[in-house]
């Protein structure tokens, strides 16, 4: 390149021409420099023959010469430094090779050699040029000399004319344009002439020194009565707003715009009235549209690109259209001579005022708007009202034939050529309707209400106007049912009201403005008032209309502003009939669908969508527990269970389609009908199953396993599990596994063994459909994250009454040999595969032996914190014994002798699970160790061990003298507890005294102060027969009749390790074990004389309480070991309804139950204490109900995990204590306030852990360190103000038969 030669310039130069040449369409069409650069930089993207060009070969080839090796040398670098590691993609190869080349030095020189070449060939190319340009000037004047109506047309090769004139279309040309433009000239000047000004760059025009000039002429010749003339200026109008940037666009969008305002405000052009219609194939019609239609397709595009210009250019815009659409004139006050003003047919050709959506869609615009709106444009906002408001009245005073045809026309509309007047006032109706609900969303769009109307007194307010649509959903006329068309439910008003209203309540903030109060919620309700009532006027409301008003409330419920509403009213302390809220009304109108007790829709195919639609409503309302309460005496689960029993008969007997017949499609639909509203009842009844009253319900009906076997169905096929709400999984099936009826459910519908099985995949073996073209990384974590999922799900799922019937009375496969393709199904074999590994078979069975038994432990240390279960596997499986032999096992003797573990991930996560299971005690009373390992020198210092019993380090030395600790003068807190001789006195003097003390001295609660206080305050409830809930039984068997009893192996375990906690805190002493069996044989046979017999195949049925007594080992500690004291007190406790609360055990299959619930298996403490903790926790705690949801856990089962064992290795004894005797002294409904205190305690931690997704373990797992009952006494006080009397209402309420 260094001998540059005048053959290699002329060569150059040749390349170049032929470049231009033939590029010179694309750049002669650019609008400015700037668009003919970009066309130039992105040709290889845009032009096929770009590899074809000489000069792209030149420059290709002169590339190569250059940097080729140096490429080639980078990628044999790259690739050899690449091969030890992951292969790497195409596109990071090119990256770094590119990047690599441009930092070279070779690059930037022959870059710079290569600039200077170009700026030889370039000079002398625009030296030629300016030759050529003369030249061809002169050649012009001497054509303009011999006619003066042509333009020149030169050929040159490299300087053609098109291509000069996009950058030199001079002031002088503009101006003879203009003058030929004149409507004076003769028709072939004139149209050579626009035939110029299309030519030219737009820019150009628009950039002129007299634009106004132009703009009046282009104007002028807009109403041209030469239609192709007037559609050549639209066409350059077209050409305009596609090329040009806004500044330029906007002045020929305010020009035309402007044009349309006069033509409208002008006589002359003699606009006909509304009445009259519009023809489409009129001329002048024709010509009329395709201007608003040109101004209409740039309002849409407009938004897209005007942030980025002054928002002067956009003001204009806006300004321009509000004021042409506010056109009108004087006397177009009567309907009759009503004129057609512009917006008719801008609603023509935007209907659903998408123009106005898009403005409103942004801020930059919307403020502009909205301020235009407010200042000077309101006309437009109350015309649209003033549409809605005369469409309603219509509606009302005409019979439904006579207006039927507004709602016909939208079906039509590319069909007919000729619009009516009422089609015209319907259309324009429909655009305000839209542009009022996107007004409607925004906070100053409401703001511009109230709106005063000339026919009305009053002025429109917000609530008027929302009045105002519901009240057209269902007074308006619906299509005709024979008609098909889809246009015609788009347009039909009902649909259009709907959608307005669906846009507005996703909307919280303007929903709870515009929706939420009584009158828009009256109205909505007043069909269904008259279809209950059987006016006349109800006849007239349509089964569609009801689908769209249930859709409308469905969306109100489903936001808890709505729900409360609906649910209490307005004013929720308000002294009016609470059943005439709106819940009360959609409940009650659902029941009369369900039960066929209206008659105006019987036969209707539409029906069964009717009753659907209100379902879904009613889904939203007791799908929560608040929602539940109050609809629960309309008893809609029994409603919902026997509609789906008959349906589900009536599927049986459709016949099976025979091929070739001509049933086959009527068959095939009635089936498909039948189905869908099969499965619309069970997606009804599975709602119940979202809250823990709810689920006994559900229970009761009998369709609880075919509603788990729908949700399991739509888990399988990835649907919303529920379609009415938008449970997770986990939610329903946390609720349905804390029961036993529920778990067998889960089980037979497939779901435990989907889990397992997708567990068992991740885990072990892998997809088999996967193509592994890269080792499966090993795992980091001690449970991968592609386990996750499966581990959570497991937690959600293994709850004492699930494992209880899952594994109760089972053993172990403990098969001789096991197939490595052998996949487990159920429960007992993860426990035989992953946990209890006592043989090599198993060991040998694993593909991932250490992260599989890993999974194993992880799961039993879950599983074991639920003190029941880790008694049902001890009793059944040894586990301890077996995790101890394995850490023996994994003993390494040293040639000194000395025996010292071997330290891995297995024998830390056996030694945690081992102190976990065989330590008992809060927070502060036992120290687990870690399962990770420290830095240091030491990474593990904690003693394994394998045998018993456990080394001195991990119990806690602070807590153990602790209790023994009494305060000696007794007498001085029993006088704070005065007698009185009023019985109601006395108890409210010692309930007060004993709230006193917890505030200021928790701690003298305990020992035999507490023993004292709990014997007089029971006694003294026991003697009254008005605090006695349950009756009295007479006990007469003695030592000798119960001496033979036996307890089951899990209450003897449950014994010992009651004797265990009670020695560490020094509460009980030597023979504490036979003591505490004595009093536990003569509970169970004082409780066996309550119970009644039940037929059940649930094996929590099966005879005694299935787990430990937790409460009466608790009590029994209390009580410093007495066996006697211990009895008597439980005897008198008995009768209170605290006892059924607090001491499970004591309406296990109890007489005193309803039938239907002792058959259940489910216990008063879930379906009543847990289903209020989930209610307080949504309204007192908020952030930690929706942390439970996100992460897909109930609060009721981890609660009743709580509840069942008495706060056991969750609060320390002196807490546990508080609980038992803040619920004894303060009634049972502080069971509820006490737990919704722990979540408050624990809400930072559960916020994070719900971010980290291992909430469901950090709650079973982790105590509840630095929570006092005591603390949140003042808090509990407030709780009880506000919901003692539901509470205990509802407590008293479990020995009623039907809810």
């Amino acid at each position: 390149m260094a001998h540059f030669s005048g053959e290699d310039q002329a060569m150059l130069q040749a390349m170049l021409r032929q470049l231009f040449q033939n590029v010179k369409e694309k750049i002669t069409g650019a609008p400015s420099l700037e668009c003919a650069e970009e066309i130039l930089l992105h040709l290889e993207e845009t032009d096929e023959n770009f590899h074809n060009y000489e000069f792209v070969k030149y420059l290709r080839q002169h590339i190569y010469s250059t940097l080729g090796s140096m490429i080639e040398e980078e990628m044999e670098k790259w690739t050899s430094d690449q091969s030890q590691g992951e292969e790497s993609g195409y596109d990071t190869v090119v990256q770094h090779v590119t990047k690599r080349t441009q930092e070279s030095k070779e690059y930037k020189e022959m870059m710079h050699s290569l600039k200077n070449i170009m700026m030889v060939v370039v000079e002398s190319m625009i030296n030629k040029f300016e030759e050529d340009e003369m030249r061809s000037q002169e050649r012009q004047k001497k054509m303009q000399k011999e006619k003066s109506n042509s333009y020149c047309t030169d050929n040159c090769s490299d300087s053609d004319s098109s291509f000069n004139q996009s950058y030199k279309f001079c002031q002088g040309k503009l101006q003879l344009i203009l003058d030929q433009l004149d409507p004076g000239q003769p028709k072939e000047v004139r149209y050579e002439a626009l035939h110029m000004l299309c030519s030219a760059p737009p820019s150009d025009v628009l950039n002129c020194e007299n634009w106004t000039t132009v703009c009046e002429k282009l104007t002028m010749s807009l109403s041209d009565p030469d239609p192709v003339f007037s559609d050549r200026i639209l066409k350059f109008y077209a050409q305009t707003f596609t090329l040009s940037p806004l500044h330029l666009t906007k002045e020929i969008y305010t020009s035309l715009a402007k044009y349309l305002e006069l033509y409208f405000l002008s006589r002359e052009n003699h606009i006909p009235p509304v009445s009259t219609g519009i023809d489409i194939t009129n001329t002048n019609v024709i010509r009329l549209l395709k201007k608003v239609r040109l101004l209409n397709e740039y309002q849409k595009e407009a938004p897209s690109f005007w942030i980025r210009h002054p928002e002067k250019y956009m003001e204009e815009i806006v300004e321009s259209t509000l004021s042409l659409l506010s056109v009108k004139h004087d006397q177009s006050h009567l309907v009759s001579q009503k004129i057609l003003h512009p917006i008719y047919f801008l609603v023509l050709v935007d209907t659903k005022a998408v123009w106005f959506k898009k403005w409103m869609h942004g801020y930059y615009s919307r403020t502009v708007v909205l301020r235009l709106l407010e200042k000077k444009y309101k006309s437009l906002i109350t015309t649209a009202v003033q549409q809605c408001v005369q469409y309603l009245e219509l509606c009302e005073t005409m019979k439904a034939d006579a207006i039927v045809g507004h709602s016909k026309h939208c079906g039509n509309k590319q069909k007919t050529f000729y619009y009516s007047g009422q089609e015209l006032q319907y259309i324009y109706f429909i655009h305000s309707l839209c542009l009022l609900g996107r007004l409607l969303i925004y906070t100053q769009g409401r703001k511009l209400f109230p709106i005063k109307l000339k026919s009305r007194k009053d002025s429109v307010s917000l609530t008027d106007l929302l009045v105002l649509f519901t009240q057209l959903i269902y007074l308006s006329p619906s299509s005709p049912k024979m008609t098909s068309a889809a246009h015609i439910e788009n347009y039909s008003p009902a649909s259009m009201v709907t959608e307005v209203l669906q846009i507005l309540c996703d909307q919280k903030e303007c929903a709870i403005e515009c929706l939420y109060n009584n009158t828009v919620v009256e109205a909505l309700l007043q069909p269904i008032h008259d279809l209950m009532k059987g006016t006349k006027a109800a006849p007239d409301c349509s089964e569609t209309a009801l689908i769209y008003i249930a859709d409308v409330l469905a969306r109100i419920a489903s936001v808890e502003e709505g729900l409360t509403l609906l649910l209490y009213g307005e004013n929720m302390n308000s002294s009016e009939e609470k059943s005439s809220t709106g819940a009360h009304i959609i409940a009650r109108f659902l029941k009369k669908l369900l039960d066929e007790d209206i008659s105006i829709f019987s036969g209707s195919e539409m029906l069964p969508m009717v009753k659907g639609a209100f379902i879904s409503t009613c889904c939203q309302i007791y799908g929560t527990c608040e929602g539940l309460q109050v609809l629960i005496p309309y008893s809609l689960h029994e409603s919902l269970a026997t509609a789906w029993k008959k349906i589900s008969l009536l599927s049986e007997r459709i016949p099976t389609p025979v091929e070739d017949s001509d049933s086959v499609s009527s068959i095939s639909q009635e089936s498909q009908n039948i189905v869908a509203w099969e499965e619309n009842l069970l997606d009804g009844l599975l709602n119940f199953a979202a809250t823990p009253k709810g689920l006994l319900l559900l229970q009761r009906t009998d369709a609880i396993s075919e509603c788990v076997t729908f949700m399991f169905n739509r888990y399988t096929k990835k649907l919303q599990i529920s379609r009415h709400k938008k449970f997770d999984c986990g939610v329903l099936v946390t609720q349905v596994a804390s029961t036993a009826v529920g778990a067998i459910a889960l089980q037979n519908s497939g779901y435990v063994n989907a889990l397992i099985t997708e567990l068992w995949a991740n885990l072990e073996c892998g997809r088999d459909d996967v193509r592994v073209t890269h080792p499966r990384a090993t795992p980091v974590d001690p449970i991968d994250q592609s386990c996750q999922k499966s581990f959570l799900a497991l937690v959600n799922f293994l709850s004492y009454p699930a494992i209880y019937e899952l594994v109760g009375n089972q053993d172990l496969p403990n098969k001789e040999e096991y197939s490595l393709r052998e996949v487990p199904t159920c429960i007992i074999d993860i426990i035989d595969r992953l946990i209890i590994l006592n043989s090599e078979a198993k060991i040998r069975s694993l593909f991932n032996y250490e992260q599989s038994h890993i999974f194993g432990l992880r799961l039993l240390s879950v599983m074991c914190c639920n003190l029941d279960t880790l008694l049902l596997l001890e009793a059944q499986y040894q586990v301890s014994e077996i995790l101890l032999y394995a850490q023996e096992e994994n003993i390494l003797e040293t040639s000194e002798g000395h025996r010292d573990f071997i330290i891995d991930s297995l024998s830390v996560e056996r030694n945690h699970v081992l102190v976990r299971i065989n330590l008992t005690g809060g927070p502060a009373e036992r120290i687990l160790p870690p399962r990770m390992l420290e830095k240091g020198d030491d990474p593990y210092p904690w003693p394994m061990f394998s045998s018993y019993p456990l080394p001195n380090c991990y119990l806690s030395e602070v807590t153990r003298n602790a209790y023994l600790k009494q305060d000696n003068d007794l007498s001085k807190i029993l006088l704070h507890f005065k007698m009185s001789d009023k019985q109601t006195d006395w108890i409210e003097n010692y309930q007060r005294q004993f709230c006193k003390i917890m505030k200021a001295k928790p701690d003298i609660i305990s020992g035999s102060a507490l023993v004292e206080l709990l014997e007089n305050f029971v006694l003294h409830l026991f003697e009254s027969p008005l605090e006695c809930y349950f009756p009295s039984v007479e006990y007469t068997a003695t030592d000798a009749n119960v001496k033979n009893e036996s307890l089951s192996l899990v209450q003897q375990l449950g014994i010992k390790m009651t004797v265990r906690y009670g020695k560490f805190l020094n509460l009980l002493k030597d023979g504490a074990e036979s003591d505490l069996t004595w009093v536990l044989k003569h509970c169970e046979g004082f409780l066996k004389q309550q119970q009644a017999h039940v037929n059940s195949s649930l094996l929590c049925l099966q005879g005694s309480y299935a787990g430990h007594d937790w409460f009466v080992s608790s009590l029994f500690m209390i009580m410093l070991g007495d066996k006697q004291k211990t009895f008597q007190f439980l005897q008198q406790f008995s009768r209170l309804l605290t006892s059924g609360f607090l001491w499970l055990p004591r309406l296990h299959i109890s007489k005193y139950l309803p039938v239907d619930t002792r058959d259940s298996g489910i216990h008063p403490v879930y379906f009543c204490s847990t289903h209020y903790i989930e209610m307080l926790l949504k309204a007192e705690v908020p952030l930690v109900f929706s942390a439970f949801h996100m992460s897909g856990f109930a609060p009721s089962q981890i609660c009743l995990q709580w509840i069942t064992q008495c706060f056991w290795n969750y609060l320390d004894w002196i807490e546990i204590c508080h609980y038992i005797a803040t619920c004894v002294f303060l009634g049972p409904d502080y069971q509820v306030y006490i737990c919704i205190a722990i979540f408050k305690h624990l809400q930072q931690d559960i916020l994070q852990h719900t971010q980290t997704q291992d909430l469901h373990v950090f709650l079973k797992e982790e105590a509840l360190h630095g929570f006092r009952v005591s603390d949140y006494f003042e808090y509990m006080e407030i709780l009880e103000q506000n919901y003692r009397p539901v509470l205990l209402r509802d407590m008293r309420n479990i020995r009623v038969q039907s809810t």
